[in-house]
């Protein structure tokens, strides 16, 4: 052990917190509209916010004192647990469906989301994988297909929610990791044409996955109707401009922009604060994204492979799940129904999105005892 101050990385830990608090404070912007057409009181989803911000925080403190070591060991019970969780989910009459999709469990007045819970163990258990079949994945063709597999049978479950948007992001990520792990590109290069006709066809597959493609083309041919949403985030957009209207002065949360505290929350961001607080949340993601990968480059060079996988497997989640995002709400992809990690309103993206980040902290830790 080297003679020196254990400590965390501070960039992480800066852009973390900012974005925390940036997100709690136009969760509360955005929400109110909300909370009053539901007859709730107006700060109903920013309390609810907070107090999923300070779960995540505790939870996140209690993995970053957790080794690593343990987590590797028990990765393949969580992503069975996850798995049999979203298999209960498709049981007929034990949930109820919630704009078309069966996507939470309820006990009680509290629900979980099952799907994000798997995008997290899927990741662990990969890392472990490309650690355990380090040889076979670089060296042949069964070492890259045992986790296609995977990843095939736990997108199977995703879909029959379904739940399109987690699919490719997880599937994006689990790509990412294989090829940053050093798996043979003439596999990607079989892979990838199948893997975008699968895309492609579950994307054509439901008449409402076909709508949204085809007012994500032209959102304006059909305004008021299937490119309603997409419309309203690009007016949020508009009215935005340099500086924004300020805090709290945005017209389209006004009931006009649906979903303006979670999936749309970046539009209202544009409105409020305009480009310069479009840039700044990029800039906060951009660090993130940055420490993130170095963490795990430094995990790598260290010999802490399982570290420096899971270092990498998170950092593409967080980021690859924010690039899609933000995409959606400026037009660039069709609506998915994924929120932006560690700011929009949701209890289950926000602790899971808060664990991943203690993983972070905990990978960090340990790379500087080595």
């Amino acid at each position: 052990m080297k003679d020196q101050q254990i400590n965390f990385d501070p960039w992480l830990f800066v852009s973390v917190i900012t974005i925390l608090a940036f997100g709690f404070i136009m969760v509360a912007s955005a929400s109110v509209p909300v909370a009053e057409r539901m007859k709730l009181p107006m700060l109903h989803f920013a309390w609810h916010q907070g107090v999923y911000i300070l779960i995540g925080m505790v939870v996140a403190f209690v993995v970053t004192n957790i080794p690593l070591s343990l987590i590797e060991r028990y990765s393949n019970v969580l992503l069975i647990f996850s798995c049999i969780l979203l298999i209960i989910l498709l049981i007929p009459g034990v949930t109820r469906p919630i704009n078309g999709s069966i996507r939470w469990l309820f006990l009680g007045s509290i629900s979980i989301q099952p799907s994000e819970l798997s995008k997290l163990a899927l990741i662990l258990y990969i890392s472990g994988y490309m650690v355990r079949r380090n040889y076979q994945l670089k060296h042949s063709t069964q070492g890259f297909i045992i986790p296609m597999l995977v990843l095939a049978a736990v997108s199977v479950l995703l879909m029959l929610e379904p739940d399109f948007g987690t699919v490719v992001v997880i599937g994006s990520t689990i790509l990412g990791m294989l090829f940053l792990g050093g798996a043979r590109v003439r596999n990607f290069l079989i892979l990838l044409p199948v893997f975008l006709c699968v895309m492609l066809f579950l994307a054509l597959s439901s008449s409402y996955r076909v709508q949204r493609f085809i007012a994500f083309r032209d959102p304006w041919a059909d305004q008021f109707d299937t490119g309603y949403q997409l419309v309203q985030s690009l007016i949020a957009f508009g009215r935005g401009s340099w500086l924004g209207t300020g805090l709290g002065g945005s017209v389209q949360k006004l009931l006009y922009l649906p979903e303006s505290h979670s999936d749309f929350i970046f539009a209202v961001i544009a409105e409020e604060l305009g480009l310069v607080g479009v840039m700044c949340v990029l800039a906060l993601y951009g660090v993130f994204a940055f420490r993130a990968m170095e963490i795990g480059r430094k995990a790598k060079d260290l010999g802490m492979e399982y570290a420096g996988n899971l270092a990498y497997g998170v950092g593409l989640l967080i980021t690859l799940q924010t690039l899609i995002n933000i995409s959606v709400n400026i037009g660039l992809l069709p609506t998915k129904g994924l929120t932006l990690p560690l700011m929009s309103a949701g209890g289950s993206s926000m602790i899971v999105a808060c664990i991943s980040v203690g993983l972070l902290f905990r990978i960090d830790y340990e790379s500087r005892l080595v």
